[in-house]
């Protein structure tokens, strides 16, 4: 059986798991559903919902989608990366224009006619 891997995350990559967490436990609070309820329609474990409210990294990016989809929250994942100016930017210094071949000189012999001397 393969040995699952434990993610390293930088603390603001933590920090940032943990806030989505907390939103999707209010989001759930809000719509007054039981962690029950979104385990059953989201077909998770009630571990698998605690970890997700938690922010803990070692839950599988489905289980986070069903909740959302649970939560009617689906559409916001089209959110992510939709404006990826940064890596706009990127591409379009990496399409420089296309440069012109150089000017071909004619070299001259210093003769009239060439070879012919």
């Amino acid at each position: 059986m393969a040995e699952k891997r434990t993610i390293s995350l930088y603390p603001a990559s933590e920090k940032a798991l943990r806030e989505l967490g907390q939103r999707l436990k209010d989001a759930r609070l809000r719509r007054r559903f039981s962690m029950d309820t979104v385990c059953t329609r989201a077909d998770i474990s009630r571990p698998t919902l605690y970890k997700i409210e938690k922010g803990e990294p070692s839950v599988v990016f489905a289980a986070y989608i069903q909740v959302l989809r649970v939560l009617g929250l689906l559409d916001d994942l089209a959110l992510i990366a939709k404006d990826d100016v940064l890596g706009r930017r990127l591409q379009d210094e990496s399409m420089t224009r296309p440069k012109r071949a150089p000017k071909r000189t004619l070299h001259v012999s210093e003769g009239k006619g060439g070879d012919n001397g």
